[in-house]
């Protein structure tokens, strides 16, 4: 799989003729189309650049380059902007932006300032996620960006759990999560997964709620 990059684009047009380019020259590439967007994904998924407009709804692009620098601080960030006053590019740079581009920009220009940056960041510079992390759409948990050797079953339940902290869930809504409505046997099958969890988590991320059921346990 190619570098992956968080593209966030408002305008339709230059989105999908940018992102077109951009996956032809083999990057995988996540559009979002307003700031908010933006950031869910960062805490979502790992990435190897962002190319940031800066002037999209609800979060600005310059907010999500604070959040990458203070999250991610490694990450490789383009500015894609229609303001070029020396104001804002100066802001930019001082939140340590990669590169500054001003459109309209030829897409082949773009791609080369995409691999001159790639080319000045070493593999190790990639994000590495500290503590546990879910990617959902590899299914795959890490720890400290390490994979951990989970079952799909284990990696479902594992999941849930860590997607709202604050709820306890019972073992018959742990079931109808993992097995949907395909599973028929004894709740008590949450057990033996929790307790095969356990062996394979660096810590214990599970808390047993007596009498109810199971909820994560945040890191400490």
């Amino acid at each position: 799989m190619g570098k992956r990059i968080l593209f966030l684009e408002d305008e339709p047009v230059i989105q999908d003729v940018l992102a077109e380019y951009m996956k032809m020259q083999g990057y995988d590439v996540y559009s979002a189309a307003d700031g908010a967007e933006a950031v869910k994904a960062l805490t979502e998924d790992i990435f190897d650049m962002a190319v940031l407009d800066i002037m999209v709804p609800k979060i600005s692009g310059l907010e999500v380059l604070d959040f990458i620098r203070d999250k991610y601080p490694d990450m490789a960030v383009i500015m894609l902007t229609a303001l070029g006053d020396e104001q804002t590019q100066v802001r930019a740079f001082n939140a340590y932006a990669d590169d500054y581009v001003i459109k309209p920009v030829s897409p082949i220009i773009l791609l080369k300032r995409m691999e001159t940056i790639f080319r000045r960041v070493k593999p190790s510079a990639r994000t590495v996620r500290e503590g546990l992390f879910i990617d959902k759409g590899a299914y795959q948990a890490c720890y400290n960006g390490e994979p951990l050797e989970l079952t799909l079953s284990e990696f479902l339940l594992l999941e849930t759990l860590y997607d709202e902290p604050r709820r306890v869930f019972t073992r018959e809504q742990l079931i109808l999560h993992i097995f949907n409505e395909d599973y028929i046997g004894n709740d008590r099958i949450i057990d033996a997964h929790v307790k095969n969890l356990r062996k394979k988590l660096p810590q214990n991320f599970i808390k047993t709620v007596i009498g109810v059921g199971y909820q994560f346990k945040q890191e400490v």
